[in-house]
Order: C-alpha cells, then structure tokens, then sequence
C-alpha cells in the first residue's frame, strides 16, 4: 500500500488504538506491525478469524491471557552451551502455564462454568462450542507444553530461583552447606566470647574477606593470633585474619559452593536443552498465541466503539452505512474520560460502485468534506488489515490494489513547489498509478489557482478517473465540478450540509445534492449590507445562475430518489437477515437431529457394567440392565439399584 496514503490517513494511530487494547506483549507487537494487504484470501481469513472468535466468546466470554508474556527472545537465547538464568525458565514456565489456559480454554467450552457442590443441585453445564474454519485451525497451532512447565517448576520455584530438591545431589550439597555454615558460626561466636581473644580485635565481631569469615585484629597484635591474615584496613591499623581453627571450615564452604554452582550449572544446562529441543514448536506456538491476542484486541476495540465486522465483495462496490471516523472517536472517548465537553461524530452513508463511480463532495469550509474522504480511506485500509470497522451492519467493500490520496497541504520545502504544483504532482502520480481497482481520494481538485482554468483540469482529471474505471471521491469549491454530476451517468454530486442559521456544520453527507453557494449567504448572515450581497449576486455569471436553478429543480426529485433507495436498501437487509436466521435456525435443528440420533446409537449399544451418570442424583453408577422397551435403565449408585428413565442419565 502507498507509504504516503498511509501517512496522510494517519493508519499508524488505529495500529496504536489496536494495539492498546491487546491483552499482552505479544499481541501489542503483532497490532504494531499490521499492513494493509491487497490479497483477497488473506483479507477473508483475517475477518473469517475475527467472525469465528467473536462467536467463540459470545459463549465463552474472553479467553485468559494471565502469565503470558513475550519468551520468545529467551526461547530463541537458549542455545546450549550458554545456559539461561534461573530467571529467564521461571519467565517461560509463567507464560507456558498462561498458554495452558489458552489452550483449555478452546477445548473445554464455557470458562464460567457453574461450580456444584454434592450437596447443590446439578446446573446444566452448555456443552463446548466446537471450533470451526479459520479459528480452529489456529488453535490447533498452540502447543501442549504442560509436561515442559512442570519440569521448570520442579527445579525453579516461583521466585526464580534454583530449588534446593532441583535433584537429590544439590539437595546434599546445601545441607552440607549450610551444616558448614552453622560449624563456623558456632567456632566464631565460642571465639568471641574468649576475652584473651576480643582485647585483640578493634571490634568485637567477625566480619568476611571474600567467602571467608575473618576476624578484625589490631595491627599492634600483629602475631598473638595464630592464622592467616588476608588484608589490612587502608589506615594500617587493622589486619582481617583467618584463624587457624577456620581455615579448614572455609575451605570446605568454598568447595561445596563451587560444588553447588557446578550442580546448578549442569541443571540449568539441560533445562535450556530441553528448551533448545522443543524450540520451533515453542515459537510457534507463541506466534499463534500473538495472533489469537491480536484478535481479542480487534474484538475489545470493536466492543468499545461499537464497530461491525465488514464484507468484502469482488463486485468493486462501496457501500458504508454511519461510517465514523475512528481516530475521532477515540478522541471522543478521551474527552468523556477526562470529563471533558464530548465531541460529536457525525456518521456518514457513503456509496462507490453501484450507480457511480465518482462522488463529487461539495459545501463550505469546516463543513466536513475532508473527513468524509479520510472516513472512507481509513475505513478501506482496516478492512484490508482484518480490522473491525465503525460503521453499521450491511458495510461492504471490495480490495483495493492500493488507495491513493492528495489530502491537505503537500507543499514541498526541498523542491520549492508551490502548494499548486505540488497538488498536481500528486495527482498526476495518482493517475499514472491507478487501476480499476484503486480508491482514489483527493481533496480540492482544481484549487490553488484561476477557477476557470481549475475547473477545466479538475474535469480532465475526472475524465481519465472515469476512463480508468477507479472509485473515487473529490472534495471541491468550484461550482463549475457540479455539473459533472448532471452530465456524466458515472459521476453523482453530494454535500456536507450547514446550518445557514446557526453558521455551523453539521458533517452529515447528503449523496444526490452538491453544496449550495455558501459565501453569499454566509456574508449575509454575518451582517453584510443587502445592497452589497444583491450587488455581488448580479456578478455571478450566466453559467452559475442556469446551473443554480438546475440544481434546485432536481434537489425534491433526488431527494425522493434517495430515500427510497434507503427504503430499499432497509427491506433487502431485513430480508437478509431474516434468511440467514432462518438458515441458522435450520442448522441448529439439524445439529440437534444429529445429537439425538448419536444419543439413541450410544443408548442401543449400552451394556452392563458400563459406567453412567445419573442426572438426578448427580453421581455415577454402573449400568445393571437396559430395558429398552420400557425406555429405562437399572443403575447399581453405591449400594442401590434404582431404574430411571434413560433420559435421565449421561453416557
């Protein structure tokens, strides 16, 4: 997709949105990185993937993401013979032990499950939702690495660090240790209270010189100490001496320490083979799990800002029904947050493809024309990111090969364009790049210099625009551009509408109508002498006045046109939903049909000595004879023996 439509549509700030509602790194990395993509299949997987888990949690609620974080550094680190810190496997083993509830929660159904109790009466549980398409198979991507975790947790505890039961070597070796320990605790305290020994020391306490406890003698007493002294104090006047009676204690110490470092060593070697054994399946399995995250952001987004999940059609139509722009309602959302006035976003109906292919946007200043055309842009470019889209049900777009745009002031410092020509840079570049199936959005066409001569190149630009059979939207101030839209069958007018009234907008598009003249009316509002504003209606020209009434004898007409159009359009989705409620219903009963014709195989081919579950009782038992005429079955419960209806028990 064109990095330069990409910038100007501010798609880097719906990545940021995204990736503020992942649940962990891993999603948050993955929603930073997202593309648009001109593939087709790729585009259907993506949304596919995004109806299938949205349906999953519709039933299931949210899927658990405690404890998972990204390992994948570490995972991709452990390359035996560098070892991995005790640390780095308890990182690991809290995100294996988080993917293991990921992975339940796709197998086992309804996380919130009623808890029973012996004593409370049995609550039906809903059966699992099966996993189907696209969803099904990226769960199957995520891994059982329970065993994996269970051997980092029986040798790293919680805490990161080594376990002294991590093998029955190094628990030997800290009992030694810490003996040891206490053996030279005890000689140094019987030393202390020898008061021969502390009139020698400059303090009555031992203090350690490396790994090894010494004792702060005074440098007058140079010798009346038996032992080894290993350094004095940077005044001189104390030597740090080992006794005699310790050295052999210390040395013992510092031996089995080196003996518990090289233990630890070893079992830390084989934890990060063991980690560098299953390291393709781990990173795969991380890698799904980033995408499943990224899904669940996409559903949290679209559940905060009321978003719908788009088609795609390859019939190059357009069709958004109260599109809103999303970068606006994030800020709408902030203002609400912060307590602030709330802006209102207008949603907007826009169409591309059925009976035109060219959408001239008409209306004064501040009225909303450029947002409209970022509205649909954005829009295009998250739905061929697999993103949910703010608009209504019904929204449907085709996949564009690229979208490309001349929106707002493109002046060029380095190449001293003026803002004229470096708008007609960009839409020379626009045609010489675009395709039947290119969105084209440009704002202003013709402005920046004379109106006669604006309007002349703004036409020919519609015209090649036409030729190449590109959807487009033109935002324009020129009332020679309307006429277009009377003359061509493939070009239709719509405006922002404004409150003459109130002098503000309104944003709403109206599709049918071009904006009416405003500057005359504005000026006369804002307190314009009569005489002047009659003045300058008598300069308008022939030309606008033909084209102002021409405009006004069509606007009931097209009025009338477009809201039967809706009217349509409302009966034919109704009509659509209610045959797909009808299928869905239809499938429901033939799964039900299914289930019940499992249920009476399993029951004719039950035998005794089988176990069962008597609902009634909410216990299992044995099955002691099937009378299959009468439609019950004898069940040994503990000591009883009790008939129930076959209905009554779960095989």
């Amino acid at each position: 997709m064109d990095r330069h439509s990409l910038d100007i549509l501010e798609f880097d700030r719906i990545r940021k949105l995204l990736a503020a509602h992942a649940q962990c790194s891993l999603g948050r990395e993955l929603a930073s990185s997202l593309e648009p993509s001109p593939d087709v299949a790729r585009i259907a997987r993506r949304l596919d993937e995004l109806r299938n888990l949205r349906d999953l949690v519709a039933v299931r609620g949210l899927p658990p993401f405690g404890g998972i974080t990204d390992v994948r550094p570490l995972i991709k680190r452990a390359v035996p013979p560098a070892n991995l810190e005790p640390e780095n496997f308890s990182a690991i083993a809290d995100a294996l032990r988080g993917v293991a509830s990921l992975r339940r929660w796709f197998a086992e159904g309804a996380t919130n499950s009623p808890t029973r109790t012996a004593a409370a009466p049995r609550t039906p549980v809903p059966e699992p939702t099966p996993l189907t398409g696209p969803i099904a198979a990226l769960a199957a991507r995520i891994g059982d690495f329970s065993h994996l975790a269970e051997r980092i947790d029986n040798v790293i505890d919680r805490r990161g660090k080594v376990r002294d039961d991590a093998t029955p070597r190094l628990a030997r070796i800290r009992s030694h240790c810490e003996q040891l320990r206490r053996d030279i605790a005890d000689l140094f305290e019987r030393l202390l209270r020898q008061s021969h020994i502390t009139k020698l020391l400059q303090y009555p306490a031992a203090t350690f010189h490396g790994d090894r406890m010494v004792l702060p003698l005074k440098s007058d007493h140079r010798g009346r100490i038996p032992g080894i002294i290993h350094r004095s104090s940077d005044s001189g006047q104390t030597l740090f001496i080992e006794p005699t009676q310790a050295v052999e204690l210390n040395n013992a110490i510092i031996q089995r320490t080196q003996d518990e470092a090289e233990e630890i060593a070893r079992i830390l070697w084989e934890l990060t083979h063991l980690i560098h054994l299953n390291q393709v399946a781990l990173l795969a399995t991380f890698d799904a799990v980033a995408v499943v995250d990224l899904i669940v952001a996409k559903l949290r987004m679209a559940h905060r800002f009321d978003m719908t999940i788009p088609t795609v059609n390859d019939e190059h139509m357009l069709k958004l029904r109260a599109a809103r722009h999303p970068v606006l309602l994030a800020m709408a959302a902030e203002d609400e947050a912060e307590k602030r006035p709330a802006r209102n976003v207008v949603p907007i109906d826009v169409r591309l493809g059925d009976d035109f292919d060219v959408l001239m946007v008409t209306g004064p200043n501040t009225g909303g024309k450029t947002a409209a055309l970022k509205t649909v842009g954005l829009l295009a470019l998250m739905a061929q990111t697999g993103l949910p889209i703010p608009a209504a049900d019904g929204s449907t777009l085709p996949v564009f090969d690229d979208v490309l745009v001349d929106i707002g002031d493109e002046q060029s410092l380095q190449q001293s364009l003026s803002t004229f020509s470096a708008h007609l840079a960009r839409v020379l570049d626009v045609l010489q790049r675009g395709t039947r199936n290119t969105l084209v959005l440009i704002d202003e066409l013709g402005a920046g210099t004379d109106p006669d001569d604006g309007a002349a190149l703004g036409r020919a630009v519609v015209d090649r625009l036409l030729e190449t059979g590109c959807l487009t939207m033109i935002t324009t101030h020129l009332g020679a551009l309307k006429a277009v839209g009377y003359e061509h069958p493939r070009v239709d007018n719509a405006c922002v509408q404004f409150d003459y009234e109130t002098l503000q907008p309104s944003y709403a598009l109206t599709i049918g109508e071009p904006g009416n003249s405003s500057a005359l009316i504005i000026a006369a509002r804002l307190g314009m002498p009569t005489e002047l504003v009659s003045l300058a209606q008598r300069y308008l020209n022939d030309r606008d006045r033909t084209l102002a009434r021409a405009i006004a004898g069509t606007i009931e007409s097209r009025r009338g046109a477009e809201e039967a159009r809706k009217l349509a359009d409302e009966a034919r989705r109704a009509a659509d939903e209610q045959a797909r409620a009808a299928a869905t219903e239809k499938q429901r009963l033939t799964d039900e049909q299914q289930r019940f014709q499992n249920w009476v195989a399993r029951v004719n081919s039950l035998r005794p000595g089988e176990t069962v579950r008597v609902k009634r009782f909410d216990r299992e038992g044995k099955v002691v004879h099937v009378h299959l005429h009468k439609q019950i079955v004898k069940v040994a419960v503990g000591a009883l023996e009790v008939e129930v209806p076959l209905t009554e028990i779960e095989l």
